[in-house]
């Protein structure tokens, strides 16, 4: 019995030793050298093969807790060996990623680009189209004109030339009016010859009254391309050209020489002649002095700007200015001229109203047979013999 308690005690040492982290404060190695001299102590008492058993049972202890102890490490190692290849996928996912989203923004920068090239080409053939176009219009409005017999003048501006599309169309578009107007001045002609009726002759009146309507219509939309071809009468004869004013002839002028042509006339008609001459002349007189102070005007700015050592366009900033305000100013030269031309078309109309069916058709003719002999003199005058 004491021998059997002696090894109950053993036994209650050797648990101990089996749960040798049951406290953190305990001393592992005064456990172990506690219960080996517990197991030296109860070898002296007992039965030896017993005391062998029960110390190889102690000692076989630490060992087990070796052995425990190691594979909590290797628990511990391969779950950080894990973490650490779970982290390195992780990292490897993220830059797939970061360069996946790279390689997209570098895919949609290129597309990007390519779109724009293609639609900067697109851009360029149309223009060249348009270009093409343009060409073989101006090309068959020249063909056009040089049929007629329609050509620069070399002893006008040289500029004419180059003056652009506008002024060679509204060259070719009067070419074709000289044309039509000189075959309905022949129909008037015979009419006034065969003695016609006041109806038949009126009709013949108004085509050619409305004739003169189409050649203000045509000036206004070429004077929008070309002012200065108009202003200048580069369309006109050289004997024509002498007696221009603001693009066209003065009414005033016209009435004075349509008098004498249109005797006998009555009082009232004389008085109304008087009074249209007069009014006509105001106005020229009025448009006449706006263009002088236009000019003055211009004069005044173009010479408004300080000299300057590098030319006339030395001061960039005032150069630009002066040609600004003087670019506004020539634009009301379209202005100009299409009052004179107002004037004109209501001179007429109003000498029609005033006049007899057959003194208007005798006024007309006075009018072509004038400028017919201008433009018989301009001919002969370039026809002279060169000394």
């Amino acid at each position: 019995m004491k021998l059997s308690g002696q090894a109950v005690g053993a036994d209650s040492q050797f648990v101990a030793l089996n749960k040798p982290f049951a406290s953190p404060h305990m001393n592992f190695p005064a456990i172990v050298s506690g219960s080996q001299s517990q197991v030296n102590q109860v070898s002296l008492r007992g039965n030896p093969r017993e005391n062998w058993e029960d110390s190889n049972m102690v000692d076989s202890s630490p060992r087990t807790e070796t052995s425990t102890d190691d594979t909590s490490d290797k628990d511990r190692f391969e779950r950080f060996r894990l973490n650490a290849a779970g982290t390195a996928d992780s990292g490897e996912k993220l830059k797939g990623k970061a360069s996946d989203q790279k390689a997209l923004r570098r895919l949609a920068q290129n597309r990007e680009a390519a779109r724009k090239s293609r639609l900067r080409k697109k851009a360029y053939v149309q223009q060249l189209e348009s270009s093409r176009l343009k060409l073989t219009q101006l090309e068959q409005e020249l063909h056009g004109a040089r049929k007629q017999g329609i050509t620069t003048s070399s002893s006008g501006d040289q500029s004419h030339s180059a003056s652009g599309n506008g002024a060679l169309v509204f060259d070719a578009e009067y070419a074709r009016w000289m044309e039509e107007h000189n075959k309905l001045v022949g129909e008037l002609r015979s009419a006034v010859n065969a003695h016609a009726g006041d109806t038949e002759l009126r009709t013949v009146v108004d085509n050619v009254a409305a004739h003169f309507d189409d050649i203000f219509r045509l000036k206004g939309t070429a004077a929008k391309a070309d002012v200065f071809h108009i202003l200048s009468g580069m369309w006109k004869t050289p004997a024509e050209r002498c007696f221009l004013w603001i693009g066209g002839f003065r009414s005033s002028d016209l009435l004075k020489l349509l008098v004498n042509q249109l005797e006998p006339l009555t009082e009232q008609q004389l008085m109304g002649i008087c009074n249209l001459q007069q009014s006509s002349q105001q106005t020229e007189d009025a448009l006449t002095q706006g263009m002088e102070a236009l000019q003055q005007s211009l004069a005044e700015t173009l010479a408004s700007g300080t000299p300057s050592s590098s030319g006339p366009s030395g001061n960039v900033a005032n150069y630009m200015g002066q040609m600004a305000m003087a670019m506004g100013k020539l634009g009301t030269l379209e202005g100009f001229l299409r009052q004179a031309d107002n004037l004109r078309q209501q001179t007429l109309q109003q000498m029609h109203r005033i006049l007899t069916t057959r003194q208007s058709a005798r006024a007309l003719l006075a009018i072509n047979d004038y400028f017919s002999r201008l433009r018989a003199l301009s001919a002969l005058w370039l026809a002279r013999p060169q000394e």
